[in-house]
Parts: structure tokens; sequence; C-alpha cells
């Protein structure tokens, strides 16, 4: 970045990866390590309704933000997804839309948005890469929300097109962390596992029952290296195209491992089962991130197992003010 006073907006800043980004920020700050001339501005729904394009320019008139990294979505389990995909369609496209033609209306240097596996082809081959985004229709269950998505590195390529704008895009695996939605109707895999088997420990129950085999390969990314792999494409990355921040293709692991896994973080003793009556979703996902990795290539990954272990010890901690 220039040595101009930057200053980064971050929309959607009080969710799992909003609130990593601050917690790697913070810490860069205090080991003296980060760039002394960025001011970082971490903004949620209660900032402004960035659907409505009013909101979204008083936001960008308060700021003045010269970087944008763009989280906000609106977002929900599959069921909700199922059901709205109208909604998560339209709402998506209105946020996006603001926040990129207002970054652009107010000369902002560079905004990164981030998008989901979940855009990727239905019917695709493994493992995907950044060239696969548009190759077919995304799954039907959440089309809504994944033509939305997909939809942003349309509005990149336009806005760098026709004004010469960086505007780019970035393509998270599964994240998890400390602020995760511990929600069990809405919530993902990992912050439901570590919930329900809290409470599991709690009750004392012998058994703990995982829907489905068990067998679904998938690669999770903790959300404090995702937020560091964020701030580096922010001061780094300068191009267009879309760009996978996943962990290694070998570093997939089955949901039978990441049940051990919360076990042992959990330091419960009863037994894990498996209720083979429920669906198991798609076999694996699997990402490519030889494009990262060629780019940053020393970057390290935290082991899953201690990742894993941070994350209970912080829902443990934070139980009454988590997301539950």
């Amino acid at each position: 970045m220039s040595a101009d006073k930057t200053v980064v907006l971050v929309t959607g800043g009080s969710g799992l990866v909003g609130q990593a980004i601050r917690t790697v920020v913070e810490e860069e700050k205090s080991k003296g390590t980060g760039d002394p001339d960025e001011t970082w501005v971490f903004c949620g729904s209660k900032d402004g309704d960035l659907r409505d394009k009013g909101q979204t320019e008083a936001l960008f008139e308060k700021h003045k933000p010269t970087h944008v990294i763009h989280l906000a979505a609106m977002v929900g389990g599959l069921f909700h997804n199922m059901a709205h995909n109208l909604d998560f369609f339209r709402e998506n496209m209105a946020i996006n839309d603001n926040v990129l033609h207002v970054s652009f209306k107010f000369g902002v240097k560079k905004v990164v948005s981030c998008l989901s596996t979940c855009i990727f082809p239905d019917k695709t081959t493994y493992p995907i890469d950044e060239t696969m985004v548009h190759n077919g229709p995304p799954h039907s269950s959440n089309y809504g929300y994944s033509y939305a998505k997909r939809m942003i590195d349309i509005l990149n390529r336009g806005y760098h097109e026709q004004h010469g704008r960086t505007f780019t895009s970035v393509v998270p695996c599964n994240v998890f962390g400390p602020h995760d939605n511990f929600r069990l109707d809405s919530s993902h895999v990992i912050p439901a596992l570590i919930r329900r088997m809290d409470t599991a420990l709690n009750d004392g129950a012998p058994t703990f029952t995982v829907l489905g085999s068990g067998k679904p390969l998938r690669q999770f990314i903790y959300s404090l290296d995702l937020a560091r792999l964020f701030v580096w494409t922010l001061r780094h990355y300068d191009s267009v195209e879309p760009l996978i921040l996943s962990v290694d293709e070998e570093d997939e692991v089955p949901i039978s491992a990441v049940a051990e896994a919360i076990k042992k973080a959990h330091g419960y003793t009863g037994q894990i089962v498996y209720d083979t009556s429920k669906a198991d979703g798609q076999y694996k996902k699997t990402a490519s991130n030889k494009k990262l990795r060629s780019l940053c290539k020393d970057f390290h990954f935290t082991p899953f197992e201690q990742a894993i272990q941070d994350t209970v010890d912080w829902f443990k901690k934070n139980k009454e003010q988590a997301r539950t």
C-alpha cells in the first residue's frame, strides 16, 4: 500500500471473519508490526443497512475509506436458503451493488470482497480452482445466494475494464473459530458439534450422535489464518481475478476426524456414534490453493487440532455472549 494515510472499512465487521481481522490487526499493532499509516474501521448492520444506497453512502461519507474489505451478506442455513432463494439473490445483489458502486463513487483504491466455495458449479471436477467459477450452475439448494456472490466477480471485472479499479475477491473454504455462530438452527458443522458436545458433556451423556456417516471430506480454515490472508490480500494482491484462500488439499479431513478433535478438546469421554439414516450432503468440495501458495509461499496454517482446541476454549469462556 502507499505511504498515504489508509482507511480500511470492513463491512460485516461484527461477524466471524470481521472479528478475526480485528484481532489480527490489534495483534500487529501491539507488536509494532502493522502499518502505522492504516486506520481500520469495523462496521456491522447496526451502523447502516447496506441494502439501502443512501445509508451506504452515509457510511462512506462518515469514514471516507481508501480501501474496503467487503464481508457483509445476507446468510442462512441450508433450509432457510432453500425456502428463500429469491430473497437471498435480491438482498445480496443490492448489498454488493451498493458497496461496489459507492466505493467507485468515493474513489476507493481497492476492494476485497468475500465469496464462498458454494458458488462453484454443482457438477465439476476436483480440485476446483479460480478459473471454474462460471463453468455451470451452482447447487439448486442455494442458487440465489450463489449467483449473487458470482455477480461480485462480474462487477469487479466491469469496474476494472471501464474504470481501472482494483476491485477483487477471495474464496475461502469452510471457516471456523472464535465469534462463530453457535445457534443450532443455523450454524455450520464445527460450531454445531462444539455446542452440542458441550451439552452432552454437561449432561453426562454416554454417547454423542453425529448426523450422517462422518465420511464426507472438507477443508477447514481457522478464522485467524483467514484473517491474516485477508490482510495480506489487501496489501499485496493486485489482480481482479478471484483468489481461493484455503488450506492445502492434503489437509482435507473427514467429518469423523472433526468430531474426534472436538471430543478431545472438550475432554468428552463418551462414545461417538453416527446416524447413517441422515443425509451426508456432498462427499467432497476440494479446492486448490496452488495460486495462493505461488504468491504467498511461506504462509503457515494453524494445525487443525490446535485451532479446534482454541475455538472450544473460546466457546466455553464466552458461552453467555456467544451467538447461541
